[in-house]
């Protein structure tokens, strides 16, 4: 890890994940992934880096270095965290343009994520996604 992205890609999780046979072992798996992410520093965690939407609170800045994108993150809920990690391992170090060709419901259905979360945090999930689309889509 570092501050500004994740080591690891969608395909290490979704591979990472399908070993496991319950969706408790699951959700350990995401949440330890949120526990890798480094903290966002204290002058990062303003309201102009707030995702709405969310039901936790979740800050996300973003850096454009060489044509892609890197996305640093933190909440104060472990699972979403977790969440961000994943979400994370899909975007962070790709274009613009590669972000928003990225078939996001593929890797969630790939996940079989989003029928195991509760309403408000999928609706959460979305939210992130569409916070970095709309960075992509601003470069």
């Amino acid at each position: 890890m570092t501050q500004f992205g994740i080591d690891i890609s969608a395909d290490d999780i979704i591979d990472t994940l399908g070993f496991f046979d319950s969706w408790e072992d699951r959700y350990k798996y995401i949440i330890d992934l949120g526990k890798e992410l480094p903290p966002l520093a204290e002058e990062h965690r303003t309201e102009v880096n707030l995702v709405r939407g969310c039901q936790s609170q979740v800050w996300l800045i973003s850096e454009l270095r060489d044509g892609r994108l890197f996305f640093a993150a933190d909440s104060d809920a472990f699972i979403v965290k977790g969440l961000l990690g994943v979400v994370l391992a899909a975007y962070n170090g790709k274009t613009p343009g590669e972000i928003l060709a990225f078939d996001i419901e593929a890797y969630f259905n790939a996940l079989n994520l989003l029928q195991h979360l509760s309403a408000t945090r999928g609706n959460g999930l979305r939210a992130m996604v569409k916070r970095i689309q709309d960075t992509a889509a601003a470069c």
